[in-house]
């Protein structure tokens, strides 16, 4: 979730992010401040609940560890970041206030105010970062969209729906029912989007 950019006119770095009030949310991308949008509705604390627990049982006295926001994420000097899950493999990145250089895998839950941030300026930072695996999460129409890591840009990896069970791309045996994260109800009109209807006769092979 993010919103809009604030104050072009400077460059932010993160000594100046440390003095902003921990009220308010910030990330800083290139130096530019963006402000991230108000509370997040319930559809998103659904899935983020649901994801995070596939993950804090996966991840469960292995090396790796999930994080869930909000948690700081210092990409560089003029880069910090908030995702909404990310798993850190290295015990030396995790400092008492943050997380410090490129996790694993960072999981962004989207909504319709932050689709370009999430789908463009945080998809680039995140692979010049080194984040080898990155999903996108959509509530409606529910999918999630896993990319990794291929030189310095992302490639598609898979994509899963409503009722599919992801697999993980670099964890192979992370794998989550997305059932249980795309547990919410539907309204009639988006209902429809997963309705399968029986062809017309004249056009219904024999």
């Amino acid at each position: 979730m993010s919103g809009y950019a604030v104050k072009k006119e400077e460059l932010y770095t993160w000594a100046d992010y440390q003095k902003w009030p921990d009220e308010e949310r910030w990330e800083i991308i290139d130096g530019e401040a963006y402000m991230m949008s108000p509370a997040p509705t319930t559809r998103h604390q659904a899935i983020l609940g649901a994801i995070a627990r596939e993950f804090l049982n996966h991840f469960h006295n292995k090396r790796c560890k999930p994080f869930l926001s909000p948690v700081d994420v210092k990409l560089s000097e003029e880069d910090i970041v908030q995702p909404d899950i990310v798993v850190v493999c290295d015990d030396k990145q995790i400092k008492e206030t943050h997380i410090e250089g490129a996790p694993a895998l960072a999981v962004e839950i989207v909504s319709p105010s932050s689709t370009v941030h999430d789908r463009m300026r945080k998809m680039r930072l995140y692979a010049e970062a080194g984040i080898k695996e990155y999903w996108i999460v959509t509530p409606h129409p529910s999918m999630v969209e896993i990319f990794l890591l291929d030189g310095k840009n992302y490639r598609m990896h898979a994509t899963f729906g409503r009722g599919d069970v992801l697999v993980s791309g670099i964890f192979k045996n992370l794998k989550i029912n997305l059932k249980e994260v795309f547990s919410f109800p539907l309204t009639a009109d988006e209902k429809k989007i997963y309705e399968v209807k029986e062809s017309p006769a004249k056009y219904r092979i024999p």
